[in-house]
């Protein structure tokens, strides 16, 4: 199980509010840090949690990382597995606005490894967006 910082109901609260000011049309300005940073940070969490182990590394600096996905353990160096995003990006991801292979197509995701594909369990949150 992962580990929680971000109590639920905060972060899903923070994950509303960013996700609605990135929604508008034209875009209204970027969610202050401390929300980015808790909607990121809570979504890594949640992300853990789905999808259990330490094969893959996924950051999204600077506000948060963490390790998921079952298969070989890592644990010096460079991880072999690692997806890197803006915090924008990851949002997005994981409410369903924007598709994994669209994301690693356009260049908004760097993934390497061959564990580095998140599309299985992406969106995390359907009706979040």
């Amino acid at each position: 199980m992962a580990r929680r910082r971000v109590p639920a109901a905060q972060g899903e609260a923070a994950l509303r509010t960013a996700l609605a000011s990135m929604a508008e049309e034209p875009p209204a300005a970027t969610p202050d840090r401390n929300t980015l940073a808790t909607a990121v940070r809570f979504s890594l969490e949640e992300m853990a949690e789905r999808a259990p182990g330490n094969s893959v590394e996924v950051r999204v600096p600077p506000f948060g990382v963490t390790q998921c996905v079952a298969g070989p353990r890592h644990t010096r160096g460079t991880p072999p597995n690692v997806i890197e995003t803006d915090a924008a990006t990851w949002l997005a991801l994981v409410a369903g606005r924007l598709a994994w292979k669209d994301a690693v197509g356009g260049g908004k995701v760097a993934a390497s490894g061959l564990r580095a594909d998140l599309s299985e369990w992406l969106p995390l949150f359907r009706a979040a967006g």
